[in-house]
């Protein structure tokens, strides 16, 4: 059985994130012999791995393109990844709504000063609405195209039958479509890097389609078990990997 592997670089990033924090030990991670430790169908064989990611570029950080070079460079060299796949980073400053409460509220309520009582003393650039509300310049990174990338991937795939399973890495809502379809060709399984529960979006039955379909949640132990040798030809682990 052949499986293809399609990876939200970002998302199994940031999963790991959660989980580890900014202990090293886990980035290094080896995307093939990780989708093999969970590939639970019969004669099943890692066939094809696409990663989908984007190059980095915050001026705050110029060395975490390095490294992230470093790392695309060890999964083509060690064979971890068949395709790279690259969608593109930005960076821009907009204006958002201030709040006291903590990030990640779902409902987080405006901080507002009608009567102009707030006053401030350093060089952050922050205004008053008319309504009162307080607007902070703020400074926005994000990738943009891995999700489509990972779709298109895998809906061609499946549609040419290039692969007889798949395994998608990611927990982005935003891939409830793709998935949904191929799994009226080929068996899925989805597996969520997050701590986070699986999207609801990408939940569904294991008899839906052609039937044969799991859900998992990547286990912290299972990035740390799953790690490209250092070197991989010349290239070395970053020490902060």
């Amino acid at each position: 059985m052949r499986v293809g592997v399609y990876i939200d670089g970002f998302n199994l990033y940031y999963g790991g994130l959660r989980h580890f924090g900014h202990t090293p030990g886990w980035r290094w991670l080896d995307v093939r012999a990780l989708a093999a430790s969970y590939a639970q169908w019969t004669g099943a064989g890692i066939d094809r791995v696409v990663y989908c990611t984007a190059r980095v570029n915050d001026p705050s950080d110029p060395g975490q393109s390095r490294r992230q070079n470093f790392y695309l460079e060890a999964l083509q060299g060690y064979g971890s990844v068949d395709v790279v796949e690259e969608g593109y980073y930005t960076s821009w400053a907009k204006e958002a709504v201030m709040t006291n409460e903590e990030a990640g509220t779902k409902a987080p309520t405006p901080l507002r000063d009608p009567e102009q009582h707030m006053r401030w003393t350093s060089d952050l650039r922050v205004r008053r609405a008319k309504s009162g509300v307080l607007l902070a310049t703020v400074r926005r990174r994000e990738e943009k195209g891995s999700d489509v990338n990972v779709a298109t991937h895998l809906l061609v795939d499946v549609l040419q039958k290039r692969v007889d399973g798949a395994i998608v890495i990611s927990n982005d809502s935003d891939l409830a479509l793709p998935i949904r379809e191929a799994r009226r060709h080929v068996p899925v399984g989805v597996l969520n890097p997050s701590p986070k529960p699986l999207a609801g979006a990408l939940k569904g039955r294991s008899t839906d389609g052609v039937g044969g379909h799991w859900w998992r949640r990547i286990e912290p132990g299972d990035y740390l078990a799953n790690q490209l040798p250092s070197p991989v030809g010349e290239i070395e682990r970053p020490p902060t990997w």
